[in-house]
């Protein structure tokens, strides 16, 4: 998971042409709208592409690079990350010590890619696919394909072609879209060693170059690309006024990101304020009025997404446990709230990411306290694929607690003891409990806290967290150990 107000990437690649009919005549036939309807159509609007902008910005941060380094590498590039991050890392909030990432952006206008990927054995993973709108519209993984090696030809919006044998067809409903990988190692040097490997048989290719010797053409790199290449996507968008923002949305809209089908009465809604795909938008050709209500539409819009954070998910014996993501229909502003705070989510199938800042007597975690988290025999986290818990410092983000160990997860691959009547006991304090129970804790800070549980592959029959709201199991409460009763 990614938390989109601490992340940074760099890049740009070419932008989808941008039809540049003048607005004029159009505007002048549109009927006059109120004020107020103006300005709730621009927020709605803002709210709608806010995902599409902020994977835009990211694209071009992230692939506007010579060549391939951590997380940023040229279009049509695979980047892995070859190690979990260490514990003094502080470049994306909440890091990930269960999975190591394989990253490209695609490009699939000129002509489809192939996606090719090794036998992956029983090892679990997952390449969801994001489009520019951010929904996943594809997640090759353990859960959907299977251990088998794979190909697949990757093709954009309006392609027509003949699929080559051999080959399993994936349509994307953006020019654009990146594939975010991850494959589970263990955190030891050989099981780095291993993954490794499979990383380095991640392929992307033209489709006139499959079969052939190919090397990608050298990169080029944009020295403007219109913003900046180091602020964080959303201080990236906070910094574009109205018309820059809905100029660079229906630009997208045009050809790299043609609207969903469910979006039509969206997409009518907005021809009311000229916001029309493929056309620039000109507030000029408003009048004054109009002009006026829409001047504070981000800081308004805005203010909505973050007030939505207080609605997302549900809370159970002092964990949150978050809404559904990965897939939006028409709940543009549940798409804004996780492209805002958790860009870009993976489909609750896949995993889901409960997190607990709190004791079950709603108190706040702190390393001052020596806590406990018991699950009852056979009632440890249900998965298909596997379960961890990782401890957070909170410190403008949520960080690694480095610690003598250099243990940031607990999970069934420490070899957690049991207790004698089945259930397993975990520790979250700052000092040890103990050797005989090491295996079983998690090293605490000395301040606050948060414990976040990675639940891969979630069962999906009962006992199960899915569907998120009203499944079946619930994590345990975090009870205070230590605290006099």
């Amino acid at each position: 998971m990614f938390t989109r107000r601490l992340f940074t990437a760099g890049s740009l690649l070419a932008a989808p042409l941008l039809i540049r009919d003048p607005l004029h005549a159009q505007l002048s036939e549109m009927p006059p709208v109120a004020q107020s309807e103006a300005e709730q159509i621009a927020i709605d609007a803002y709210i709608y592409g806010y995902s599409l902008i902020t994977t835009e910005v990211t694209r071009v941060q992230m692939t506007n690079v010579e060549k391939a380094e951590t997380l940023r590498s040229p279009m049509g590039q695979f980047t892995n990350v070859r190690r979990y991050p260490p514990g003094d890392y502080r470049g994306v909030s909440a890091p990930n010590a269960d999975t190591l990432y394989s990253l490209v952006w695609l490009d699939v206008g000129p002509e489809p890619v192939v996606f090719s990927h090794p036998d992956m054995g029983k090892r679990f993973y997952l390449f969801p696919m994001y489009s520019l709108w951010m929904p996943v519209f594809a997640v090759p993984s353990r859960r959907t394909a299977g251990g088998a090696a794979a190909t697949y030809l990757l093709t954009g919006p309006g392609w027509k072609g003949k699929v080559p044998s051999g080959m399993q067809h994936i349509k994307s409903p953006t020019r654009y879209f990146v594939i975010l990988g991850r494959t589970y190692a263990d955190g030891s040097d050989a099981d780095f060693k291993a993954v490794n490997a499979l990383q380095d048989k991640y392929a992307v290719v033209p489709l006139s170059a499959y079969g052939k010797p190919y090397t990608p053409p050298p990169a080029k790199v944009d020295p403007n690309p219109g913003f900046s290449m180091t602020d964080k996507p959303q201080a990236v968008i906070d910094a574009m006024d109205t018309q820059a923002y809905f100029n660079m949305m229906t630009r997208l809209m045009g050809e790299a990101a043609p609207p969903a089908p469910e979006d039509a009465p969206m997409v009518a809604r907005m021809a009311k304020i000229g916001l029309v795909p493929g056309k620039s938008f000109d507030m000029s050709k408003l009048d004054a009025v109009t002009q006026a209500s829409l001047k504070d539409v981000p800081k308004k819009a805005w203010a909505k997404i973050a007030a939505a954070q207080t609605e997302s998910g549900y809370l159970r014996n002092g964990w949150h446990i978050p809404s559904a993501a990965g897939a939006y229909g028409t709940n543009y502003l549940a798409r804004a709230l996780v492209a805002a705070f958790g860009w870009p989510a993976n489909l609750a199938a896949d995993a889901v990411y409960p997190y607990a800042m709190q004791d079950g007597a709603g108190r706040r975690l702190s390393g001052a306290n020596k806590y406990t988290l018991t699950f009852a025999k056979g009632q440890t986290p249900p998965v298909e694929g596997f379960w961890s818990i990782t401890m957070y410092i909170i410190d403008g983000g949520w960080w690694f607690n480095p610690n003598p160990l250099n243990k940031f997860t607990v999970s069934p691959r420490d070899k957690p003891v049991p207790n004698p009547d089945g259930s397993l006991t975990l520790y979250f304090q700052n000092e040890s409990p103990g050797k005989d129970k090491e295996a079983n804790w998690l090293p605490a800070p000395k301040g606050d806290f948060l414990v976040m549980m990675r639940m891969y592959w979630p069962r999906s029959k009962p006992p199960s967290i899915l569907p998120p709201g009203s499944g079946t199991w619930e994590p345990p409460p975090v009870m205070q150990a230590d605290r006099a009763t």
